[in-house]
């Protein structure tokens, strides 16, 4: 199943929820094969690999970095779907709170400050009611 690509039906079913607390992390090269398996995702920049880790694996390895609450979105999008990511940024921004994203194959996934998360939940849940009425 490819998913939903009708922004309408998407926004009005994002069930947001809350998964856990991740840090990312800048990790050595010596690390990274030993973290690989414990680790949400992985991303090689020019500079060095950067790793998104659930907070207790971060701090058992010694590592730190900001630490912020995953918040995924339970619809089943599109990886095609046009304007989602949109949608969600510009919602969370007029909130003030700032995000980063990551698409799943079935999920879109919401990287927030922790001290936001349950502020976050809120305007994501209105922007879903808000669709959900028109549709």
């Amino acid at each position: 199943m490819s998913g939903e690509t009708n922004l309408g039906v998407i926004l009005a079913n994002l069930r947001p929820r809350m998964v856990g607390q991740f840090v990312f992390c800048s990790v050595p090269d010596h690390l990274v094969s030993s973290l690989r398996m414990v680790s949400l995702a992985t991303f090689r920049e020019s500079e060095g690999t950067t790793m998104v880790l659930d907070k207790t694996a971060a701090e058992n390895a010694g590592l730190w970095g900001p630490v912020q609450t995953l918040i995924t979105l339970d619809v089943h999008s599109s990886l095609e779907a046009v304007g989602l990511v949109a949608a969600v940024t510009s919602a969370l921004a007029a909130a003030e709170i700032s995000v980063n994203v990551f698409a799943g194959f079935y999920h879109d996934h919401l990287f927030v400050p922790v001290s936001k998360a349950t502020e976050a939940i809120s305007v994501l849940k209105q922007l879903s009611a808000d669709h959900a009425r028109q549709h």
